[in-house]
């Protein structure tokens, strides 16, 4: 089965705790990789390489790695350099996701892509538009992913949505889908592969226990308010 099969129609459980939070240790990363898993998640994303390589290491399921990284200057924060898709790569990502926008990069986007291809992995772009998603597909990203949607200068929403529209236009692109970004409950992933995504990575929803506590405590506060 090739990577893609294994997670076509499928979810990825995005194992990110709140950096600096209780969770932030690779223990428990790879705990909540190996309970994600278990309960039925295709795949997993993972940022960093050292807490890839351990959750290599638990599971068999592929996996997206990322290395996020704050810049002075520059915006974008998801594998900015080749140096970091080849850390992953050698950590053991089956495939590896880089900002996919038009902003620039410590490396250019093409050097990237092309280290993680090199390296024997698959590249998936996180995009926010259309346009973004169409220069990844012919640049040779294998997955476009609506990750940034929402999330730069020319997408920024207040909206708390997924963006299923994206998800739709994506799908008439020749490339694999993956909806990512606000899928915080089952019925909105449902509705992601009824758009015409491949698959759906989501993230807070299960693995960061701060937004899933707050989430409740101001349902309950809003009650009585």
């Amino acid at each position: 089965m090739t990577i893609l099969n294994a997670l076509k129609n499928g979810f990825v459980a995005s194992c990110q705790p709140v950096t600096g939070g209780p969770m932030d240790h690779t223990d428990i990363i790879v705990a909540m990789a190996r309970a994600a898993v278990d309960g039925g998640a295709s795949g997993l994303r993972i940022e960093g390489a050292d807490n890839l390589r351990a959750v290599r290491a638990a599971v068999s399921v592929p996996i997206i790695g990322i290395v996020k990284r704050d810049l002075a200057d520059t915006p974008v924060r998801i594998t900015p350099s080749v140096a970091d898709a080849v850390a992953l790569v050698q950590a053991g990502a089956d495939i590896v996701a880089y900002d996919g926008t038009t902003r620039p990069m410590i490396d250019p986007h093409a050097d990237v892509l092309r280290a993680i291809s090199k390296g024997g992995a698959l590249a998936m772009a996180d995009c926010s538009t259309v346009q973004d998603a169409k220069i990844a597909v012919d640049a040779g990203a294998a997955i476009i992913g609506t990750t940034l949607s929402g999330y730069t200068d020319e997408t920024q929403t207040d909206s708390t949505d997924p963006d299923f529209a994206l998800v739709a236009e994506f799908a008439k692109l020749a490339a694999f889908v993956m909806a990512e970004g606000r899928y915080n409950a089952p019925d909105l992933a449902r509705r992601a592969i009824e758009a015409g995504a491949d698959c759906v990575t989501v993230g807070s929803a299960i693995t960061r226990v701060e937004h899933i506590a707050q989430w409740f405590a101001d349902a309950v506060r809003s009650a009585t308010a």
